[in-house]
């Protein structure tokens, strides 16, 4: 039983920590104040690989696997978690659904694009009344034949489309993405089985992006609505089979799962990481506070749980990187990639919380970095399926239900 990385693991996590605290880390701050999305790192981004991680060449990508995919949202997110979920939804949620489930010619089309950074995705599933219930959906997509507007003139496209009308919520990207996939019910009859997937461009007559949310943490990163009204999108922005986007959504919640928990990690480490800084640097009682036993204990079990939480994601991540290479396209890692995330987002954020009592009186203000740390990493047991909907989907996977 190996727990090392490999030669070329170690390195792209230097690369990638390098990069984080020279172009990300001096911004930190300013961005979050103003919850400024950071578009100017994006080409940045682009050009080291960091948004098409996990796709073959042949499709733009970097050809890395899930570990590497690991690696990189936790040392991202080490510095800014902000940057970690950017990359995150666009790399396992929008274009993965697109990758995995979208046909060649959607690929070619779509995934390259994404996955050189040409272009920034999104991925629309939860609405204003369909949150941890997500087959609750509203939005609706109804099939019209010979729709007028939807260039089916155009060779390869077919005639009719489809007309989109609702709106979701919490997309992350919302505002700023140019493809986006989107989820709406075809057949409300089927439930679960009548929910389908779809591609919409950014400037498709009918989209838009809606209210940009004010949030506690994660504030560079954009949290929004994305608003359909009257849409209308060809016969072939279907993504996958009609009627099956739900079930593909939970797929591929498998991976994004990976991505929260590497998100959870990398907050919590930077964190405990500022949190050692300090306690070596402040004096009470005439000597640094990491020589009382209190501080050293506190210090003993964050270090202790983020190395837990580090074996659960990069486990789940091994599990997926095996069962692309066997060719196993079906292969589920849902127990797995559903503990890593709830451990590692709740360990984050005991960390965190701790990190601000070390800190003290410090820790409450914006002055040090645990304050931030302490606001960003509560979206882990939030998003992509809360802490309860984790153990619900766990008990599901133990007792075979």
């Amino acid at each position: 039983m190996d727990f090392s990385l490999t030669d070329e693991q170690e390195q792209l996590r230097s690369t990638v920590r390098e990069f984080a605290e020279g172009e990300i880390a001096p911004h930190v701050m300013e961005w979050d104040e103003a919850s400024h999305f950071p578009s100017e790192i994006i080409p940045k981004l682009a050009e080291m690989g960091l948004l098409g991680v996990i796709f073959p060449e042949k499709y733009g990508g970097a050809g890395m696997g899930y570990v590497e995919y690991a690696i990189i949202i936790e040392e991202l997110s080490r510095v800014d978690g902000s940057v970690g979920i950017i990359v995150a939804a666009h790399n396992s949620l929008c274009t993965n659904h697109i990758f995995k489930f979208g046909s060649e010619e959607q690929r070619k089309k779509y995934v390259v694009p994404l996955a050189q950074g040409k272009k920034l995705g999104c991925w629309s599933l939860t609405e204003p009344e369909a949150g941890s219930d997500a087959g609750g959906t509203r939005t609706v997509a109804v099939k019209q034949e010979g729709l007028p507007g939807c260039r089916q003139d155009e060779p390869g496209r077919s005639g009719g489309g489809w007309v989109i009308n609702g709106s979701k919520t919490f997309t992350t990207n919302g505002h700023y993405a140019d493809v986006c996939v989107g989820m709406a019910v075809t057949d409300a009859a089927k439930k679960q089985h009548g929910i389908s997937a779809f591609v919409v461009e950014k400037g498709t007559p009918g989209f838009r992006p809606g209210k940009k949310e004010n949030k506690l943490g994660l504030r560079a990163s954009d949290t929004s609505e994305v608003v359909f009204t009257d849409c209308r999108v060809p016969a072939e922005n279907l993504l996958g089979r009609e009627g099956e986007g739900f079930i593909n959504s939970l797929q591929i919640l498998d991976g994004g799962r990976i991505s929260i928990a590497a998100l959870g990690l990398g907050m919590a480490q930077g964190a405990y990481e500022c949190s050692v800084r300090y306690a070596k640097q402040r004096k009470q009682f005439g000597k640094p506070i990491a020589e009382f036993q209190a501080i050293q204990f506190k210090l003993a079990d964050m270090a202790t749980q983020i190395d837990a939480a580090r074996l659960l994601t990069y486990r789940a991540a091994w599990l997926a990187d095996r069962a692309i290479a066997s060719g196993d396209g079906e292969a589920r890692i849902t127990r797995e990639s559903s503990m890593a995330k709830l451990y590692a987002g709740e360990v984050a954020v005991r960390v965190a919380n701790e990190a601000v009592q070390i800190h003290g009186g410090y820790g409450f203000i914006k002055d040090y970095p645990a304050e931030k740390y302490y606001r960003d990493v509560k979206l882990c047991t939030i998003g992509e399926g809360t802490s309860e909907i984790q153990r619900m989907v766990i008990a599901r996977q133990l007792l075979g239900k």
